[in-house]
């Protein structure tokens, strides 16, 4: 038997603040937009920019983590799946998004700490449902 794979990593920084509601069953989802750049020369020496921008879920603990530490601007790192979600709206309109079903989070860059006003990274994972703080630097 066959196995798929279907596994998504960017780093890059949120477009805008995270956006936290629940479920009819009480269970907390928050989205988010995050902006990858990518920069190359072309065969003539030009500059070239190119932005991405991927729409994040995540769900339970880490949607909640999601919502109380990131803000817009700030760069993460995400892992997850893929997912594509397709609906009609009232209209009769069909509509198709293509999504991030995030299972890892962490904050990556400088975040002050308003209590001791030092810079730290930290991770959290849908998984473990917790925050802890990395000493090492990112893994690429």
């Amino acid at each position: 038997m066959s196995r798929g794979l279907n596994k998504v990593q960017i780093i890059g920084h949120l477009g805008k603040d995270p956006e936290m509601r629940y479920t009819p069953s009480g269970k907390p989802v928050t989205t988010f937009s995050v902006a990858v750049s990518r920069t190359w020369n072309s065969a003539d020496g030009e500059r070239h920019n190119e932005t991405e921008w991927f729409n994040v879920v995540a769900w339970g603990n880490l949607a909640e983590i999601c919502k109380q530490y990131l803000v817009k601007g700030q760069q993460v790192y995400v892992e997850g799946r893929l997912q594509t979600r397709r609906w009609d709206d009232k209209e009769g309109q069909k509509h198709m998004s293509v999504e991030i079903v995030a299972n890892e989070m962490m904050m990556l860059g400088e975040r002050r700490d308003a209590s001791n006003n030092h810079s730290h990274e930290a991770e959290a994972s849908s998984e473990e449902g917790s925050l802890a703080g990395a000493e090492d630097e990112f893994p690429f």
